[in-house]
């Protein structure tokens, strides 16, 4: 482990909620309706978790059909990841955030009027391609407009990551158990208030001096560490959907239990991301904490697949512990890794990890099928050690990525790169 990878990783301070002398929670009013927003955003991820045995009943759907609307709603968000720099650069990153709500709004009004899996999944693609918009454009705004840094805003993005993972299913459980299409009626309004609250409170930033091309992502995955962080991430979001699409399935529990119980794992995802990650990397180094998240969640899968209905549920809200830790710090190095633009930097890691939230969701079901519930869990195992292999392979590579944060003023240099 170098020096630098164990140095204060993500601040100064124990606080989380402390960066460089300055709170987190004195931001621009800018700042909080783009991270209340975001909050709704990742919400729309985790909403449909405890309802999707009720959309299969209430739309005579199998398993592996209802499981498309991960899949659909990933795959376009994976290749939208190539154009949010192209639009955002030519047109300002207020505008693609608005762009990306309207998206958001007018799709999952849609899927609550589904007749159809086919027109649900349809739609939840549209839906994907607004959330893409909105959420990589999300966290450059944070970062040109907050106080406090790119850590301050980095741990500001990732606390509405966490909130929205929790609430998601939360309200997935009490609007769903009404019945199956409110939760996306639901959705709507929330991001038509979040579209009004940056209406009116944020500015538009700056945009950067050369415009982004649509394959720059792509060149950018040139550099070998930021390749292997992309790749490292892929088989480990492969582990996280079966989690979060395939587990609903195996627990078989009423909307309220199932999402009580993803309320749970949405709980420990955000405190480990938030709170616990900075303490851990600064501690143990970020590469040791990440490949060691990898591992714990690899057996905590074999456990959830293998184990009675008691364990499978307390596996489940455990994985949200290291779910957590994960997302942090493969946050963090593929922001810091490679020389590219960090939103070209973004688009091409996410290009390549959301692939794999788009293959998971299908092809867990299928296995179940052919071979039993428990190998999905299996397999998603293999993934999460497939990923934690190559961060100890390539860490040479990762080390540039896993060192002290720029202090806080870098991001006031970099506003104008961050705006797209």
């Amino acid at each position: 482990m170098s020096g630098t990878e164990s140095s204060d990783h993500g601040g100064s301070t124990d606080d989380p909620f402390q960066e460089g002398g300055t709170s987190l929670l004195r931001q621009p009013k800018a700042v909080w309706a783009t991270a209340g927003a975001s909050v709704v955003a990742f919400m729309g991820i985790g909403l449909v978790d405890p309802i999707l045995p009720s959309i299969a009943r209430g739309l005579s759907a199998t398993d592996s059909q209802v499981s498309l609307l991960f899949t659909s709603y990933f795959l376009i968000t994976a290749v939208a990841m190539l154009l949010t720099g192209f639009v955002s650069s030519r047109i300002g990153g207020r505008k693609t955030l608005l762009a990306g709500l309207a998206l958001v709004v007018v799709f999952a009004g849609l899927s609550g009027s589904s007749d159809s899996v086919g027109e649900l999944v349809g739609f939840r693609a549209g839906w994907g391609l607004g959330n893409a918009l909105f959420v990589s454009t999300a966290l450059a705004v944070i970062v040109g407009a907050a106080a406090g840094g790119s850590a301050a805003a980095i741990l500001l993005y990732e606390s509405a990551l966490g909130l929205g993972m929790a609430c998601g299913p939360l309200l997935g459980a009490v609007l769903g158990d009404m019945k199956w299409r409110y939760p996306f009626f639901g959705t709507a309004a929330l991001m038509a208030v979040g579209f009004l609250a940056i209406t009116a409170f944020l500015k538009e930033q700056p945009r950067p001096a050369r415009r982004t091309a649509l394959l720059d992502p792509v060149r950018a995955l040139g550099h070998g560490g930021l390749a292997s962080v992309a790749v490292s991430a892929f088989f480990y979001n492969y582990a996280f959907f079966t989690v979060l699409a395939f587990t609903p399935f195996v627990l078989d529990m009423s909307p309220y239990r199932s999402g009580g119980v993803f309320f749970g794992w949405g709980v420990l995802l955000a405190v480990f991301s938030v709170v616990l990650a900075p303490r851990l990397q600064r501690r143990f180094g970020s590469l040791t904490v990440l490949g060691g998240s990898l591992l714990l969640l690899a057996a905590d899968l074999l456990v959830l697949g293998y184990g009675d209905h008691t364990t499978a549920v307390v596996c489940t809200v455990l994985s949200g512990a290291f779910i957590g830790l994960n997302n942090t710090v493969f946050t963090e190095l593929a922001l810091g890794v490679s020389p590219a633009p960090r939103p070209v930097a973004s688009a091409g890691y996410n290009f390549v990890r959301w692939f794999a939230a788009a293959a998971a969701p299908f092809l867990a079901p299928k296995v179940a099928e052919w071979a039993g519930p428990a190998v999905p869990f299996a397999i998603a195992a293999l993934a999460a050690v497939a990923g934690a292999g190559i961060v100890a392979v390539r860490r040479r590579a990762l080390a540039t990525g896993a060192a002290e944060p720029e202090p806080a003023h870098a991001a006031e240099d970099e506003v104008s790169a961050f705006a797209n």
